[in-house]
């Protein structure tokens, strides 16, 4: 195996223990919000509501697999419906205020977990690594 293929495969088995990590970080920190639905609502909260479709568009996900993930979120009265104003057809969906409340706790706890992970790292080695994960994404986000 070339060393470039080591790598590759190093770096796969790390962010596949990473993605099991943060998907039990998640149910840890709500047991009902799984990581999916963590990043849904969390991206309504940024995008400051949006349709289901345009949350299946951009995750890549199938719509009936958002659906699934949204109705569990309105069930635990964490995301509510609200018709467009500019569209009376369309719902948009948004954060409950104890939505945005558990999405608050949620990163407050998330980022406390990485302050203490990354805790003994030095700035030049946090600053390269948020610049690797950039630019990991960034080419994940060009190719779809």
């Amino acid at each position: 195996m070339t060393q470039r293929n080591a790598s590759v495969e190093i770096i796969q088995q790390q962010l596949t223990a990473f993605a099991r990590r943060a998907r039990a970080t998640a149910a840890r920190i709500h047991p009902e919000l799984s990581l999916v639905s963590y990043t849904l609502l969390a991206h309504l909260d940024d995008q400051q509501g949006c349709r289901a479709t345009d949350l299946a568009a951009h995750y890549f996900l199938d719509k009936s697999t958002v659906s699934r993930q949204i109705a569990a979120l309105e069930k635990l009265g964490f995301v509510e419906r609200r018709v467009d104003p500019d569209d009376h057809r369309v719902q948009v969906l948004h954060p409950t205020p104890a939505g945005a409340a558990v999405l608050s706790n949620a990163m407050t706890s998330r980022r406390q977990a990485f302050h203490e992970r990354l805790g003994d790292w030095d700035d030049a080695d946090l600053a390269r690594f948020a610049s690797y994960l950039l630019r990991y994404n960034a080419a994940q986000e060009l190719k779809g």
